[in-house]
């Protein structure tokens, strides 16, 4: 790996006036810090100062080669302005870190240029480590010391602007560009972007089918690729696809004639999402703790080792407990997974943006059509009424309103959406949630039961209550009060709780399990 210095000239200390010690020329001579590349900042004011100092470093280390980097500053103590040049310097630059390792010098430069250079590298702008040069000391060598330094300038943030502008970005990008008037999905995205920018704990994401967890991986993936989190691909596995073969295709294998890398091989120095992960086989998810825990694996069909370095994203329906109680999700990858869990609101949750989401899938499906569709004012008016209407139940959630965009506009053969042709669609999709409707006592017993089909029709009806009743109580005891409000007048003493926790005891429940 080449090493390279990115430091300011030195207007002061490189001129060397008070001591023989020129930092920047002196950073190249150090035997056990070989620099492969110099990249010099300076302003026109200071260019043959510059030149000499090339000259200087070119006879104390020919091999260094040394880049002018001119860059005019009208006040160098100016927090706003020396901040601004180097973040669109970072910007503008092709870093390689599979060729180069990059250092930033700290000795030279004000003291706002060197909380500068804290400030970008800290995020990440510069994916470099600091470093600082002195003076030689009493009997030490001649070119000085240096140190790799790990300064805590957090203090120093007067620049908090361009950090939301930054968060702005970064937020747009995970919502797609769509704005959004959610202040339950704004303080979602929010959260994602602070823990994805800084920290490559596994992610898991929560929601309804429909509410957009596989494309909020991708841009995911594209963030962490923004800041340099990330530099492989973005590998997407639905476990429930994988069936008996998912130790094999997770792991890879090793056999004569039938070898395969395996799903966290191709996800190396990338990402690996993993939707639905409950539908992941016991045996795959004791590998993937492992993986997570250790970084290493081992392929079916060897003993030998390989690593694994990876990001990990996940997704489900039901949070990491649900998903332990109903015993499709191993404690302990829950666990990993419970230490950054994101919910996804679904569509009903947030109302206010179906319009905007509509628009925004109109437009899409005008690209895929190659054609401009517009949209009547009375149209679109009749169409969010109905969209943001409570009673309109968007089991779908995006999937719903995408397909729904796209009927209508591949149906606008004359390139506009009417009122008929609204009124049509909302006769279609009612028509469509009516013969999906499922039973909700059938729903409500699939969350604590494995088997609630196995129970009689007049239990399933009974059970059904009495969950509903406990979700909608406090306590054991308020939920008994409730279900046996009649038949404890008759009684000489009550114990409602006891005889409502014999109840559950007959179905193999009690309150922790139904209580929600």
């Amino acid at each position: 790996m080449r090493n390279v210095v990115i430091g300011f000239l030195g207007t002061q200390l490189d001129m060397g006036k008070r001591r023989e010690w020129r930092p920047s020329v002196q950073l190249c001579a150090h035997p056990d810090f070989p620099v492969d590349r110099l990249e010099l900042i300076h302003d026109s004011r200071h260019f043959h100062l510059a030149c000499n100092i090339v000259a200087a470093i070119a006879k104390i280390s020919p091999e260094t080669e040394v880049r002018l980097v001119n860059i005019s500053m009208t006040d160098p103590w100016d927090f706003q302005e020396v901040y601004g040049k180097l973040y669109d310097f970072a910007a503008d630059y092709g870093f390689d870190e599979d060729r180069e390792r990059y250092h930033i010098h700290l000795t030279t430069g004000t003291h706002v240029a060197q909380i500068c250079w804290f400030l970008l590298t800290e995020s990440r702008h510069f994916p470099a480590r600091l470093i600082q040069t002195g003076p030689p000391r009493d009997g030490g060598e001649p070119q000085g010391t240096l140190d790799v330094i790990d300064l805590d300038l957090a203090r120093y943030n007067a620049l908090q602007r361009r950090f939301e502008a930054a968060r702005r970005e970064h937020s747009a990008l995970l919502l797609g560009g769509i704005e959004t008037r959610s202040a339950k999905l704004t303080a979602m995205v929010e959260r994602l972007d602070l823990v994805a920018g800084s920290t490559d704990a596994p992610i898991f994401l929560v929601g309804e089918p429909g509410t957009g967890k596989s494309a909020l991986a991708a841009r995911l993936h594209e963030l962490k690729l923004v800041r340099r989190r990330v530099k492989g691909r973005l590998v997407q596995v639905n476990c429930a696809t994988l069936g008996d073969s998912a130790l094999s295709a997770l792991l890879g294998q090793r056999r004569s004639g039938n070898d395969r890398p395996g799903f966290l091989r191709e996800a190396d120095g990338g990402v690996l999402f993993l939707d639905q992960i409950d539908q992941l086989a016991p045996d795959a998810q004791a590998a993937l703790i492992q993986v997570l825990e250790t970084g290493r694996y081992c392929p079916v069909g060897t003993e030998a080792e390989v690593s694994a370095r990876l990001n990990l994203i996940a997704s489900a329906s039901q949070e990491p407990g649900t998903l332990v109680r109903l015993g499709r999700l191993r404690p302990d990858l829950a666990a990993r997974l419970a230490q950054w869990q994101f919910r996804l609101p679904p569509l009903s949750e947030r109302r206010e943006d179906i319009e905007a989401q509509l628009l925004h899938l109109l437009a899409e499906t005008e690209r895929l059509l190659d054609r401009h569709t517009g949209l009547n004012g009375d149209a679109l008016a009749r169409y969010v009424r109905f969209a943001r209407d409570p009673a309109t139940p968007w089991p779908g959630n995006l999937r719903d309103l995408q397909a729904s965009a796209q009927r209508m506009a591949v149906l606008a053969e004359r390139g506009r959406i009417t009122l008929a042709m609204v009124e049509a669609e909302i006769a279609t999709l009612t028509e469509q949630w009516r013969a999906m409707a499922t039973d909700p006592d059938a729903s409500l017993l699939e969350q604590v039961l494995d088997r609630p089909e196995a129970l009689d029709e007049f239990d399933r009806v009974q059970l059904a209550a009495v969950i509903r009743a406990c979700r909608d109580c406090g306590s054991l005891s308020a939920a008994g009060r409730r279900l046996f409000a009649v038949s404890r007048a008759g009684k000489t003493s009550a114990n409602d709780a006891d005889r409502l926790r014999k109840y559950l005891a007959r179905f193999g429940l009690d309150w922790a399990s139904v209580a929600g």
